[in-house]
């Protein structure tokens, strides 16, 4: 089984993933607007050209994602997203950090250096 996050933007999706491609290498599969779509007529007519759904594959993952209208917009109230790469042992610590430099650059992630995982059951648990 694999899960694919399915993001919603308030307008900035086409720019968001445009720079989801460059930074992380991937690939925009799919970018539909709501023209020329029966979506069309749901929407305002400024938003038609904002994005119904956009799939970006990196490696063999998936994330997709798309505009909500004004009206349907909610703000998240705070996230996290992981990023974990799969590479050999030399060049993990590598791409992680460049990946975490990108990304960083941009002014839109804060990375915290690696650490090998902790239990997740807290102390005295048995």
């Amino acid at each position: 089984m694999q899960l694919n996050p399915y993001l919603t933007f308030n307008g900035q999706c086409e720019a968001a993933f445009k720079f989801y491609e460059k930074c992380l290498g991937g690939k925009i599969e799919a970018m539909l607007t709501h023209e020329g779509t029966p979506a069309e007529q749901g929407v305002p007519p400024e938003w038609r050209k904002k994005i119904l759904h956009v799939r970006l594959t990196v490696g063999d993952q998936v994330l997709m994602a798309s505009d909500a209208p004004p009206d349907r917009y909610e703000k998240p109230q705070g996230f996290s997203v992981s990023l974990k790469v799969n590479a050999r042992r030399r060049h993990a610590a590598l791409s992680i950090s460049l990946y975490g430099a990108r990304l960083e650059a941009a002014g839109r992630a804060q990375t915290r250096p690696c650490r090998r995982p902790r239990s997740s059951w807290p102390a005295g648990s048995t």
